[in-house]
């Protein structure tokens, strides 16, 4: 019987994008780069304003199709390809390379020793490299690897081997590789399998040719083909948002200043060229501009993304999108658009004099609810080995100026907290040392880079306030908008050098599940005030309290303080900083720091006392 395996559209950029390894249905794949993909059927995904800010042409999603693209050559859909290439069998235990000629459309591998054919399983382990190469376990070689390099030349067949199974031992020690090969006779269990060997890496990727190899001299570690650190993907995504008034109500005085600058039009002239990256300079200085704006404006000028020369600064890695959304967001009458529909609304506690509520009220904003929301996601490439490893483009070929990409619908539910109160807040000393310790851990850890384009060139008491905040009220809605945690995510939009002080929860997914209207639902008066009322007194108790209240540091790089799986923490997917500078003292107060909403703890307190003495 044929089978067929499906990859969603939506997948072909997360988690199942360029260069990523997944099982389905007993075997394993790979993703290919996107110069393989197909010339016809690519969708055209419209997102100038992402474009601009990477600096590139534009965006495809990969081509609908019903099958897949595992077997059949120049078939519909994003390419992937059998990773990895060494099988083995499970019941006579041989090991086969398998090769694009033994493909057969529709039909898994099959082992040609046992009649009838047993379906072949993919060997565990792979060898990856920090330069981002991946390829399978030189076998021949770990089975020889105890002999002397005399020995293994006398060996001259590289496939005769065989992955056995030993009762006498457990764990890796139990399996072993073996050469059959006449009177060879050579095995070597795999108890130290993982780590880094005396292997030599690639220098390419399994769908790489031969001659795209280079020469890499990253030492070799060999992982789990499912492990963590083979796949780290490097994503962006940007909010569809009427940018032209975005910008007439932002930027319209800097984008003058940069026109009107004297080497404005020698710099469009040498656009692309080396000698541009000393007038970009120069401008960049004298205006106060930054790289997105400027990237803008010349696209505007040019009719093209400009490309960045050896010399000139490449694209921002994490390109700050937020000024532009956050002006929407707060715009005094919010933009419209076929996929940005806003409404402003209220926590509906304008009657209220008495805490708990009226201190909901004198603490948060604005409150605006996004019926339709369209979000997209781009993949520019991936790393392995660890996050800031060097990143392999998504063409590696590197001759494409286009990314790839997906397009998703969702709705959101938007907050401000009060300015006055939030600055009466930041001001006070304590919140200050606490935050100093997170910045302190920040500048040790490797992730820097990449959430100081979140948070700016500061960590502002207000960005761990937010994002903590962001966490505890996506857990909250999950219990009541009838969404998972997985299916929210959050935007936080903190940085003071722009006078941001809000968080969009949202979601948005690539099928109905994104629009079903139960998060704007929530978001309506009196929904939302009870909803918050109700996270704040669940954030002020943690099951592994008192340890995780006065935890000095907790988490990847101990870039957390009280937060955790139990109160804090949310999938991966639904977290801008993956699961970083959080601190749920910072939101409700703890023994030697105020929290933002420690009042309202202490009032929902009083009043249940009282609630409980007057029953």
């Amino acid at each position: 019987m044929s089978r067929k395996l499906r990859v969603r559209q939506s997948q072909t950029v997360v988690p199942f994008g360029v260069g990523a390894v997944f099982d389905i249905q007993g075997e394993s794949f790979v993703a290919t780069g996107i110069g393989d993909w197909p010339g016809k059927g690519r969708q055209k995904v419209e997102s100038p304003r992402l474009a601009s800010r990477l600096g590139v042409t534009g965006f495809y999603a990969a081509p609908a199709t019903a099958n897949d693209r595992y077997d059949t050559p120049d078939a519909p859909g994003a390419p992937y390809i059998r990773f990895p290439s060494w099988l083995f069998c499970g019941a006579c235990r041989r090991m086969k390379r398998w090769r694009i000629a033994d493909e057969k459309p529709g039909q898994p591998p099959r082992c040609p020793s046992c009649s009838p054919g047993r379906m072949l399983a993919p060997m565990r382990f792979v060898q990856i490299c920090a330069a981002g190469h991946l390829s399978d376990i030189d076998w021949w070689f770990w089975a020889h690897s105890r002999r002397e390099a005399g020995e293994r030349r006398q060996c001259g067949e590289r496939e005769k081997l065989r992955f056995l199974v030993s009762e006498r031992a457990s764990g890796l020690e139990a399996l072993s590789v073996t050469c059959t090969a006449k009177g060879c006779g050579a095995a070597r269990d795999l108890l130290d399998i993982l780590g880094t060997h005396g292997m030599r890496c690639s220098g390419r990727n399994p769908w790489q040719r031969r001659s795209e190899a280079t020469e890499c001299v990253k030492p070799v570690q060999v992982v789990q083909r499912t492990a963590g650190n083979l796949y780290y993907p490097v994503t962006h995504s940007a909010l569809d948002i009427p940018e032209t008034d975005v910008r007439a109500h932002d930027d319209d005085a800097l984008a003058e200043r940069v026109r009107q600058h004297d080497l404005w039009v020698q710099l469009c002239r040498d656009a692309g060229k080396p000698r541009a990256a000393m007038f970009r300079e120069v401008i960049l200085e004298d205006t106060g501009a930054d790289e997105g704006l400027l990237d803008a404006l010349l696209s505007e000028e040019t009719g093209q993304a400009p490309e960045a020369s050896s010399d000139a600064p490449a694209a921002p890695a994490r390109p700050d999108l937020s000024r532009e959304e956050w002006a929407a967001f707060t715009a005094p009458t919010p933009p419209a658009t076929r996929d940005f529909a806003l409404r402003e609304t209220t926590l509906g506690l304008a009657d209220e004099t008495e805490d708990p509520w009226a201190g909901l009220r004198r603490r948060f904003g604005r409150i605006v609810l996004a019926d339709r929301l369209r979000e997209v996601r781009a993949l520019s490439g991936f790393t392995r080995v660890s996050p800031d490893a060097a990143a392999v483009p998504a063409d590696t070929a590197r001759r494409l100026k286009w990314l790839p990409a997906v397009e998703v619908f969702g709705e959101g539910v938007f907050l401000t907290l009060d300015r006055d109160e939030l600055a009466a807040w930041e001001s006070d000393m304590r919140v200050h040392r606490r935050v100093t310790g997170m910045r302190v851990d920040l500048d040790r850890s490797f992730q820097k880079d990449r959430l100081e384009a979140l948070t700016g060139p500061e960590l502002a008491p207000r960005f761990v306030l937010l994002h903590t905040l962001a966490h505890l009220l996506i857990r909250q809605l999950s219990f009541e908008s009838g969404y998972t945690t997985a299916s929210l995510r959050e935007r936080i939009y903190a940085r003071p050098e722009q006078d941001q002080y809000g968080i969009l929860v949202y979601t948005a997914a690539g099928d109905a599940e994104g629009t079903l209207g139960g998060l704007v639902r929530q978001g309506e008066p009196p929904r939302l005030a009870e909803t918050l009322l109700r996270m704040t007194e669940a954030a002020a108790w943690c099951s592994a309290d008192p340890l995780c209240a006065e935890h000095t540091g907790q988490g990847f790089g101990n870039l957390n303080r009280a937060a955790c799986h139990a109160c804090a923490l949310l999938p991966e997917t639904s977290c801008e900083a993956g699961n970083a500078l959080l601190d749920r003292a910072l939101v409700v107060g703890g023994e030697h720091v105020p929290g933002y909403l420690e009042a309202i703890v202490t009032a929902a307190r009083a009043a249940a006392v009282t609630a409980l003495e007057q029953s």
